[in-house]
């Protein structure tokens, strides 16, 4: 949700395709990004170390919107846990591919996946980090619902979504044009809550400010209820946010 400098800035065309725009934009500054997105922060790694306290090694984790697989599932790797990647662009898929061959990374919409990738039952757990946002809100209850299936009983997901009520907006980022959308906390909270998920760890990664920065939270969640999650919860509504 940044640009090189941190910045952040408003749009009104709600019209605009994420998945669309954000592939191509990631496609274009792959390298650029593997060279900066080389170590977790300090909230990544409490984050990542209460989604994964517990689980029995080695555990199998979905990353929907791996990336490069830095530093997120290099992480996971790293603790003796497997890992399922799923990323759109074939940019950052590649250069994941070469630096981790023993993880697993299928090509595919983070809204799409499906098949081998969401077989029930088959994840412990599940990161969905700084990618939910980059698609429109009326697909993350989709998105989510699927997770859910995808997790065994009492899973664990851990999100990113944005911290404030805004509209879809677009932000520039190494020049490169990219899509937010999201539902505010407290709806996305709601609607956690409807797909069968029980909060762990619920927080601002960082705050909305009277500025541009429309803030971002932190979610890990345990899948509370053995039974299957709905496809289709009600969905929260009123403005985005991001």
């Amino acid at each position: 949700m940044n640009d090189a400098s941190g910045g952040k800035i408003d749009a009104s065309d709600d019209g605009a395709n994420g998945s669309g725009i954000n592939r191509a934009s990631y496609d274009a500054i792959a390298q650029k990004w593997d060279a900066a997105r080389t170590t977790l922060s300090g909230s990544e790694r409490r984050f990542l170390d209460t989604m994964l306290d517990g689980l029995t090694v080695p555990a199998h984790i979905l990353d929907l919107g791996c990336g490069t697989g830095r530093p997120i599932a290099e992480y996971v790797l790293s603790s003796g846990h497997r890992i399922t990647g799923v990323d759109q662009s074939e940019s950052l898929l590649a250069i994941a591919r070469a630096r981790f061959p023993e993880g697993e990374w299928a090509l595919a919409r983070m809204e799409d996946f499906s098949g081998e990738v969401s077989r029930r039952g088959a994840f412990d757990g599940a990161i969905v980090w700084d990618s939910l946002f980059h698609v429109e809100r009326e697909r993350h209850a989709a998105i989510l619902a699927n997770v859910r299936r995808a997790l065994v009983p009492h899973g664990r997901v851990m999100l990113t979504a944005g911290g404030s009520d805004a509209r879809p907006f677009t932000d520039t980022m190494f020049d490169r044009e990219f899509f937010y959308d999201s539902y505010a906390p407290e709806e996305l909270a709601s609607l956690l809550g409807e797909l069968g998920y029980e909060m762990m760890l619920n927080e601002f990664l960082n705050p909305p400010t009277s500025g541009r920065d429309k803030g971002r939270i932190g979610i890990v969640a345990r899948a509370s209820r053995a039974e299957d999650a709905s496809p289709g919860p009600s969905v929260p509504n009123g403005p985005a946010s991001c």
